[in-house]
């Protein structure tokens, strides 16, 4: 049986405190996060769920939160995946990427070529997966989607065109993405692209992995 992982991304969901629906989400393998929410949300999750929670950073993070009077650079519990590949207990291989295509020149945007940069340094990561387990990646997390797919034509919502090529050499079965959001529903939340699943995220959902 194929596992049904949790993805959050871009806003907090008040259904997962309901107790009702984290019942529902019991048995779940793992939580990904896209990018763009707090950390006390990201240390809930972790901590209701007792699961591993892999995240890349979005646009809007920020660099430290208080939490009780406590400084935060990270959400603690959680594994931040940005230029890092790790293979979780399920045998799956993830790796992320964060940020947006720069628009203010905040923390974390990014050029087109800032992020062909960041995708060749997963090359190794990657390399060594391939030596080790026989395939490059299963899943890639992203905050901002592709070039071409799921984006849009203003400049803060640009897609990625060295995702693209990560895709086409490296051929994960999924890519997970927040940042991109249509509220008329009028585009697809879900494309294939050549080998991979393109999933693009806002709040949360459910979606079934094949192992």
């Amino acid at each position: 049986m194929n596992p049904i992982v949790l993805v959050v991304s871009d806003k907090v969901s008040s259904e997962l405190y309901y107790l009702s629906v984290q019942e529902t989400l019991q048995g779940i393998p793992f939580i990904i996060s896209t990018g763009d929410l707090p950390y006390y949300y990201l240390e809930y999750l972790v901590s209701t769920f007792n699961v591993p929670l892999y995240y890349v950073r979005g646009n809007h993070a920020k660099n430290y939160e208080t939490e009780n009077g406590v400084l935060h650079d990270h959400p603690w519990g959680c594994t931040d995946l940005h230029l890092h590949s790790v293979k979780d207990n399920t045998g799956l291989l993830l790796a992320g990427i964060q940020g947006s295509h720069v628009y203010n020149y905040g923390q974390y945007q990014y050029s087109q070529a800032a992020m062909w940069r960041f995708a060749f340094r997963l090359v190794p990561a990657l390399m060594a997966n391939y030596a080790l387990s026989g395939r490059y990646l299963d899943i890639l997390i992203t905050h901002s989607p592709p070039w071409g797919i799921h984006d849009k034509s203003d400049v803060p919502h640009q897609g990625i065109k060295a995702f693209l090529w990560l895709l086409k050499v490296f051929k994960p079965r999924y890519l997970f993405h927040g940042h991109v959001y249509d509220f008329g529903k009028n585009s697809p939340m879900i494309t294939k692209f050549e080998n991979t699943e393109i999933v693009n995220t806002y709040g949360y959902r459910l979606h079934e992995i094949s192992l």
